[in-house]
C-alpha cells in the first residue's frame, strides 16, 4: 500500500515558502508516495452550510486557516522535489473554468514530469459558491461535464465540445499532460453521487469521512456503475484517509485501499521530522 500525506493546515505556516519546500522534501525523503493539498478559494466568516465530515456540522478549516491555492502551491514544491506525486485532495471542480483548469493542469503535469493527480469534489459550502458567482445547485452536473471538457482538450489535437454548460468548436490547447491519457482524476466525496461519479469517470475514488459499512455501500455503488459503463472497477484505485498508526494502515489494507492518506498535525518542521521518523519506523516499514 502507498502512503500519502496532507500538510499541517491550521497548525504550521503551510503558506510560507521555506516551510512548503522543506515539508515536501521531508515527505519525499521519508518515502511518501504522494502529497495532498486542499482547496477553499474563500471561507465565509458565518455560514449555514453543513460540513458533512463532523457531527458538529462545522469545518476545522475556519476563516483563520490559511489555504494557499493548491495548484500554485504544488507548482512551487514540484520544483524542489523529483519523485513524490502531487495531488489535490480535493479541488472544487465546479468552481473552476474547465478550459483554464485543463491548461493549468497540463502545464503543471509537464513541468513536474508527469507527477500530478487531480482529486476533485463538488463542494459543500453554498456561501463559497455564491461568492464566486457559480451555481451551487447544479454543481454535480457541471463537475461531470467539466471532466469531459478537460479530457477532450487533452485527447483531441483539435477539440470541439457541445455541452449544457460549455461549448467550443475546433480549438487547440497545448501543452497536453505528460501522462498518457491525461492527468488521473480521483473522485472524492461521501455520497452515492460521488460513488457513481467515480464509477463513470474516475481513475480513482477517495471516499471521505465514512464508516466501514458506508464505505462498503459506496464501493458497491461504484462497482455497479463502472460495470454498467463497461469499465473495470478494479482499475479504479481506492484512496482512504487513515490515522497515523499501524492498526489504521492494516485496516485500510483489509478494506482494499491502494493508498492511505494521513494528515501531519505538527506545528513546526522539527516536530514534522520527528513524526515522520516515527511513522516510517512504526507503520511504513512494518507494512
Amino acid at each position: 500500500m502507498k502512503f500519502g500525506i496532507i500538510p499541517p493546515y491550521g497548525m504550521a505556516p503551510v503558506e510560507a515558502p521555506e516551510f512548503a519546500v522543506a515539508f515536501a522534501r521531508l515527505a519525499e525523503t521519508y518515502g511518501f508516495e504522494s502529497l495532498w493539498v486542499v482547496e477553499h478559494v474563500v471561507m465565509a466568516v458565518e455560514y449555514t452550510s453543513v460540513y458533512p465530515y463532523d457531527p458538529s456540522g462545522r469545518s476545522p478549516f475556519t476563516a483563520e486557516v490559511a489555504q494557499p491555492d493548491p495548484l500554485l502551491w504544488l507548482s512551487y514544491v514540484a520544483a524542489a522535489t523529483s519523485r513524490i506525486r502531487l495531488a489535490t485532495g480535493v479541488l472544487i471542480l465546479p468552481q473552476r473554468n474547465p478550459l483554464v483548469l485543463a491548461k493549468e493542469l497540463a502545464t503543471l503535469d509537464r513541468l513536474s514530469g508527469g507527477r500530478l493527480e487531480l482529486g476533485i469534489g463538488v463542494g459543500w459550502v453554498r456561501e463559497e459558491a455564491e461568492a464566486l458567482g457559480t451555481c451551487f445547485d447544479d454543481r454535480g452536473k457541471r463537475a461531470d461535464e467539466y471532466v469531459a471538457v478537460m479530457r477532450t482538450l487533452w485527447r483531441e489535437p483539435v477539440a470541439s465540445f457541445a455541452g449544457e454548460f460549455v461549448q467550443f468548436d475546433r480549438v487547440v490547447s497545448r501543452p497536453t499532460p505528460a501522462q498518457p491519457g491525461g492527468v488521473p482524476i480521483v473522485v472524492g466525496g461521501h455520497s452515492a453521487a460521488a460513488a457513481r461519479r467515480a464509477g463513470r469517470l474516475g481513475d480513482g475514488f477517495f471516499p471521505l469521512g465514512v464508516s466501514d459499512d458506508r464505505l462498503a455501500q459506496l464501493r458497491c455503488i461504484m462497482t455497479d456503475v463502472a460495470q454498467a459503463h463497461g469499465r473495470d472497477p478494479d482499475a479504479i484505485a481506492l484512496t482512504l484517509l487513515g490515522m497515523a498508526d499501524l492498526r489504521s494502515a492494516e485496516r485500510c489494507v483489509q478494506q482494499g485501499a491502494d493508498r492511505m492518506v494521513v494528515a501531519a498535525l505538527q506545528p513546526d518542521l522539527d516536530a514534522v521530522r520527528r513524526w515522520l521518523d516515527g511513522f516510517q519506523r512504526n507503520v511504513m516499514e512494518r507494512m
